[in-house]
């Protein structure tokens, strides 16, 4: 009988939709074409080249060139290979769910354990910067200067939960070999010959590599749109349904022990379902003062939404990585999140609104700024130039620290 619970369950509740479906057709239409609005103006422009290049630099070796470039680094620190600092790299500057995407391809190559693959999808499913900037920040607050702190608190606590991550599994026999890389001096050399080695070994020609890369990438896009459409009609069905009225009404009271304003509830589920809606309805809410809807705007943005989940449990489906050490990480990323803009709110506003000497809200200025931002792809390169060198000097530090030991 209790095998039978959960298929009976999950009977139901697809039974309850279709009758929903059928009592309120014009809403579902409606939110489905909003759905379908979202993903092809805005995810689909946004990560769809992402994909692409990324499975052209994996096939062409470049993941491990990085990789044992970033070695000495990534492992100490995130207990991960040196690959995912490349993956690290190309998530926050793409967003969700390339992090998850690459993952699921390095599990494919063997350079990754399970542990390992939970740890890096945990801090690297991230929103991309233009989202925050442009979508969050100017589109729905109308305050370029919330871009800073928004910044600040997703995507440093991401780094947190990558830090606390770190103590996520047992150590196995590849990370306790620490030394299986060959010496720092010789690593320039050695990543070249790792490039080599991968480019040989995966023997694809370039033209088959691009038609691979497109074919891929278009079926990935398609799973990404249905959840977005999908999880776009069930928000609409239950709340017109009033189902969702429950939900406000319990956290509400949740809200209230805690001492923040009520009227958050309503940004917050739909968060819980769906990041751009959840972001939006914080962005328009109105008699809350500004630093409550920055922190529930943080929040929703680090929790990522179940559309975002069911993308990465879609893709890391044919992989072993489970999904609930993803959701612990994802709930905790969004509680560090909301921290972090208290705490960092006074020093950060204060400081934008001197350099302004203008109202912050004044966004023609950053409008305009948007257009000159450099592209995504150029800010994966930063990303990737920073950890380079982050990883040169703590090469070099730890070579000096060896001299005086001898």
């Amino acid at each position: 009988m209790k095998r039978l619970a959960l298929p009976l369950l999950i009977t139901f509740g697809l039974l309850s939709i279709c009758m929903l479906m059928v009592i309120y057709p014009l809403s579902v239409w409606e939110s489905g074409v909003r759905g379908l609005s979202i993903w092809w103006e805005v995810l689909f422009p946004s990560l769809f080249p992402f994909f692409v290049i990324s499975e052209l630099l994996l096939g062409l070796g470049i993941v491990h060139f990085m990789g044992t470039l970033l070695h000495p680094f990534m492992r100490p620190v995130f207990r991960i290979p040196g690959t995912g600092g490349f993956v690290a790299a190309i998530s926050y500057a793409s967003g969700y769910p390339v992090g998850a995407k690459l993952t699921a391809k390095l599990w494919e190559q063997k350079q990754i354990t399970r542990e390992e693959g939970e740890r890096l999808v945990a801090f690297t499913t991230t929103s991309d910067p233009i989202f925050l900037i442009g979508a969050v920040s100017v589109g729905f607050f109308h305050m370029p200067a919330l871009a800073a702190v928004l910044a600040i608190a997703h995507y440093g606590s991401g780094l947190i939960v990558g830090l606390l991550m770190r103590f996520h599994g047992l150590k196995d026999s590849s990370e306790l070999n620490t030394e299986a890389l060959p010496k720092e001096a010789n690593r320039l050399k050695h990543a070249f010959h790792a490039m080599h080695q991968a480019r040989e070994s995966d023997g694809r020609s370039l033209g088959q590599l691009v038609q691979q890369a497109i074919r891929s990438s278009l079926q990935l896009m398609t799973v990404v749109g249905g959840l977005v459409v999908f999880f776009s009609v069930i928000l609409e069905l239950f709340t017109e349904a009033g189902l969702m009225n429950g939900m406000y009404r319990w956290l509400e009271q949740v809200l209230l022990f805690l001492g923040l304003p009520t009227e958050l509830s309503q940004s917050l589920v739909g968060g819980l379902f769906e990041v751009t809606l959840g972001a939006r309805y914080a962005g328009t809410l109105e008699g809350v003062p500004l630093i409550y809807k920055a922190a529930a705007a943080a929040s929703i943005l680090s929790w990522g939404g179940l559309s975002v989940h069911a993308q990465v449990v879609s893709i890391l489906n044919s992989t072993p990585l489970r999904y609930l050490p993803f959701m612990f990480a994802r709930a905790v990323h969004a509680i560090l999140a909301a921290v972090i803009v208290f705490l960092c709110w006074n020093p950060i506003m204060k400081t934008v609104d001197t350099l302004n000497g203008s109202d912050p809200s004044d966004s023609a200025s950053l409008l305009t700024g948007i257009h000159l931002l450099p592209s995504q792809l150029a800010i994966t390169v930063i990303l990737i130039g920073g950890l380079m060198m982050i990883t040169t000097v703590y090469v070099w530090i730890k070579q000096l620290t060896a001299k005086f030991q001898d």
